[in-house]
């Protein structure tokens, strides 16, 4: 498999170590001093993207309009979602984004979906997510703490929104209100945790990145998974976690 790496800071170096281990290549490397990239682009058989919300959706369009199947990290820019869907109809495209790639995030959210299924009739706990990540990470909360906090949103009539307490100084959040508290720390590649908590006690499911290995691991499973296919897709798909029974 030929890969275009668009975005080369840290993780897309990460990409390409993962990816040269499993015997794919690496045909283009863009970074932000990179230009007029889409001559090169036509060479291979899937982009990988992670670069910055603000550029992410113009690096979509082009990507989509040369029919290269298309596996996105970045994180930041889902309110244009249908912006996006709309491009990958137009062209016939294949798109797969996440906020995480890391298996263990994916079985994360799961278990996340879970627990908030057996809490829903414990009525005198309350829950709330801490993410932390390292200095450089752009976005606050971070797209994984939006899914984790959409899991429970979707999964419980106990609270109907969410707020990061970092950007919104809310004084009395409403109960149905889900604080996500976005911690920034060096040399932190992420972690998260989901607190139910109660006068007599506290229970916490943690996930814990030890190094980005795992999420440019699972960014090259995305991108053999979604060869030969057309149409949108997750992880969900790739570690057939949509197959689960809730």
């Amino acid at each position: 498999m030929k890969i275009a790496l668009i975005g080369y800071g840290k993780m897309g170096k990460a990409i390409e170590e993962i990816a040269l281990q499993r015997g794919h290549s690496v045909v283009l490397k863009v970074d932000s001093n990179t230009t007029e990239w889409e001559k090169v682009l036509t060479q291979a058989d899937v982009a990988i993207e992670f670069t910055k919300p603000s550029s992410a959706i113009e690096n979509y369009r082009k990507i989509l309009t040369a029919n290269i199947p298309l596996v996105s990290g970045t994180t930041g820019w889902y309110d244009e979602y249908t912006s996006v869907q709309k491009i990958v109809e137009q062209f016939n495209g294949t798109f797969l984004s996440a906020s995480n790639f890391s298996i263990g995030v994916n079985l994360f959210f799961e278990i996340n979906r879970f627990v908030t299924q057996l809490m829903e009739k414990q009525t005198d706990y309350d829950v709330e997510i801490e993410e932390i990540h390292h200095l450089q990470k752009l976005d606050a909360p971070s797209g994984t703490a939006i899914t984790i906090a959409e899991g429970i949103i979707e999964n419980s009539s106990k609270k109907t929104d969410w707020y990061c307490a970092e950007k919104e100084q809310i004084e009395h959040p409403a109960a149905t209100d889900l604080k996500i508290t976005a911690k920034r720390e060096e040399n932190v590649p992420g972690t998260h945790i989901v607190s139910y908590e109660s006068e007599i006690d506290e229970i916490k499911i943690i996930h814990q990145a030890k190094s980005r290995k795992g999420f440019a691991f699972g960014a090259i499973l995305a991108a053999e998974f979604i060869q030969g296919k057309k149409g949108i897709y997750s992880m969900k798909d790739v570690l057939q976690l949509s197959q689960l029974n809730h």
